[in-house]
């Protein structure tokens, strides 16, 4: 059990932590690149120069970014250094349009205002800090830029069998604790842009820095 979670009333214990067999599979792998990464261009993502937070051991963001979404410079960061290294293998075919490098979602080492998109598969409710991740998005992002994300909300990353397989932070978000916090970082969801599904358990959005 994670330390975080003995004893706590707020979220249902985890006793085993799978999380690393399901984000790295092959299947969440095709259902990001096939489904979600496809939600996010109807819905509007796009953008030359990108950033994306969480890379995992594919760099599914990345490639998304650049097959979908139309970006030719993409900066893809993860906190750990063997995701980087094996989503960088992974993406070798995107050759100088992408590179991979360790950083903090709360922390980027990126000028302010100086991207045109930031790209987030299910990154943001693994971070614990997330209102800060969202912050920092909206502060590399040029006036007009994007935050395309797909994420799964509280409803989902909170039901018991999920936690009890699946480590997550607590003080997980929902849709609309989501789109506030969107929203006070400067950044609004325009109507259309928005995807609920699965009883609002995930999601997609397209947000726009004011």
């Amino acid at each position: 059990m994670h330390p975080d979670q003995r004893g706590s009333r707020a979220v249902p214990p985890t006793f085993v932590n799978a999380n690393r067999l399901w984000v790295d599979s092959r299947l969440r792998y095709e259902i990001g690149y096939r489904v979600e990464g496809a939600v996010l261009r109807r819905l509007g993502a796009h953008g030359t120069r990108a950033v994306e937070i969480g890379t995992g051991r594919r760099g599914l963001g990345a490639r998304v970014a650049v097959e979908r979404l139309g970006a030719t410079e993409v900066t893809a960061f993860d906190l750990h250094p063997a995701s980087v290294g094996r989503a960088r293998i992974r993406c070798a075919d995107l050759a100088d349009r992408v590179t991979f490098r360790v950083g903090d979602a709360t922390a980027l080492p990126v000028d302010d205002a100086s991207v045109d998109l930031v790209v987030d598969f299910h990154a943001l409710h693994h971070v614990v800090d997330w209102r800060a991740a969202v912050a920092e998005a909206a502060r590399v992002l040029r006036p007009g830029g994007q935050l395309a994300l797909t994420e799964m909300t509280r409803r989902f990353v909170d039901a018991p069998a999920l936690r009890a397989v699946s480590w997550h932070p607590p003080d997980r978000f929902s849709t609309d604790e989501l789109l506030a916090e969107l929203a006070a970082s400067g950044l609004r969801v325009p109507e259309g842009r928005l995807r609920r599904a699965a009883g609002d358990r995930w999601i997609q959005a397209v947000a726009t820095r004011a």
